[in-house]
């Protein structure tokens, strides 16, 4: 296995995962937020697929999926574009409203995508590329990358977990 093969078969977890956890939710479901506070599935989503949309696209030099394939007008959120959801407040996490989860499966299909065509780039030497100076110790593109996995794997468990409370 390579070093494109080992990033692919992970974040194709993830989107194994997300379909799974999104699959035949109504709009309540996806909204409903455990002690009336909590993230709802439909934020945990979109905004782990904002995060790897976000840092995905700026380690590869290109535009977000977002707003290149149109899902921020498809998602209509009273949000700037660029905005992925890290800070929310909880006024902020009950904004993200998704009628129909077979979109958020579908924005993740399409960040999904991307990253694999990304990936499937890369050779070891690769994950050695400072991508971020502003911590200490600065970022590569292979901390980043699983970096952003994790996030993913955490959120998504975190959405299985609520879907299990209202199933």
């Amino acid at each position: 296995m390579n070093t494109a093969e080992l990033l692919e078969d992970g974040y194709e977890r993830v989107r194994e995962s997300l379909a799974q956890v999104a699959s035949g939710l109504s709009a309540e479901q996806l909204a409903h937020r455990p002690g009336g506070t909590g993230n709802s599935i439909g934020w945990l989503l979109w905004h782990l697929t904002r995060v790897q949309d976000d840092h995905v696209a700026d380690v590869a030099g290109t535009e977000q999926v977002y707003t290149a394939q149109g899902f921020a007008r498809r998602f209509d959120l009273p949000f700037d574009d660029k905005d992925h959801g890290y800070g929310h407040t909880s006024e902020q996490v009950a904004q993200v409203r998704v009628a129909d989860p077979q979109l958020l499966v579908d924005y993740y299909e399409a960040v999904h995508a991307h990253t694999l065509q990304y990936v499937a780039g890369l050779k070891d030497a690769d994950l050695d590329r400072i991508v971020d100076e502003a911590w200490d110790p600065p970022v590569t593109l292979g901390v980043r990358l699983i970096s952003v996995m994790d996030d993913d794997a955490q959120h998504v468990g975190q959405a299985a977990y609520i879907r299990g409370l209202l199933t």
